[in-house]
């Protein structure tokens, strides 16, 4: 009996020895999201145009003064009328019929352009790269066409568009998508526009940007741009 007693006390002291586990404990961190998030209206007026051109988006107070100045807010998805001729003439640009004509009326002679394999500067260059393109293509479409922005402060044209190609020598057909974004001046003439196949940045790794470069100085060497005529 003394022993069965010495038995049920060592097991109820063992038992006595482990302290019950301790309950969970939370630890609380400050929110890492911002306290204000931007309005889906400010959204709208400058996510458009100024995600894909890499320019400074302009605070949301700015905004709103530049609003209350102008009255009531302008609708960036509507083409401008000015807009519109612009847009005709680059899609004639892009379906390989180029001429001086359009080259005149639409570009400024020190204008931009840049695209995933070309960085041109000055008509030379960016002329010559318009030209090459019949050489290259027996044919070229714009298959579908969307305006994402057209505002006239800052004076941009923002657009997405399929342009399908057809080879000269293989002719094979290859489709491109792309957003361009295009900035003019008080003459409603280009001195900016960026090419963005995919809607991805443009390569700006030294060598993809010397390649860039490259193309544009040596391509007004092998392509010749019309004579304009002498009066």
């Amino acid at each position: 009996m003394s022993e069965s007693h010495h038995r049920r006390t060592t097991s109820n002291d063992s038992k006595a020895s482990y302290p019950p586990p301790s309950p969970p404990s939370l630890t609380y961190h400050s929110s890492i999201l911002p306290r204000s998030v931007p309005t889906p209206a400010l959204v709208e007026s400058v996510a458009g145009a100024a995600h894909y051109s890499g320019i400074r988006i302009e605070p949301e107070a700015q905004l709103k003064r530049r609003r209350s100045s102008h009255g009531e807010r302008e609708v960036h998805s509507e083409l401008k009328a000015d807009h519109s001729r612009v847009l005709a003439d680059l899609k004639e640009l892009y379906c390989c019929r180029p001429t001086l004509e359009i080259l005149d009326r639409l570009w400024r002679k020190d204008a931009i352009f840049e695209d995933p394999l070309s960085k041109c500067k000055g008509f030379d260059e960016y002329a010559a790269q318009w030209f090459a393109m019949p050489k290259l293509f027996s044919h070229s479409e714009t298959t579908s066409s969307r305006v994402m922005s057209s505002t006239h402060t800052p004076n941009r044209l923002v657009f997405s568009q399929t342009q399908t190609y057809t080879t000269r020598f293989f002719k094979r057909k290859k489709a491109i998508e792309s957003i361009i974004i295009v900035e003019m001046d008080e003459n409603e003439k280009i001195i900016r526009l960026v090419d963005q196949w995919g809607g991805n940045d443009l390569p700006i790794r030294f060598g993809a940007q010397f390649l860039r470069v490259l193309n544009a100085k040596i391509t007004p060497w092998l392509i010749s741009i019309p004579k304009r005529p002498t009066s």
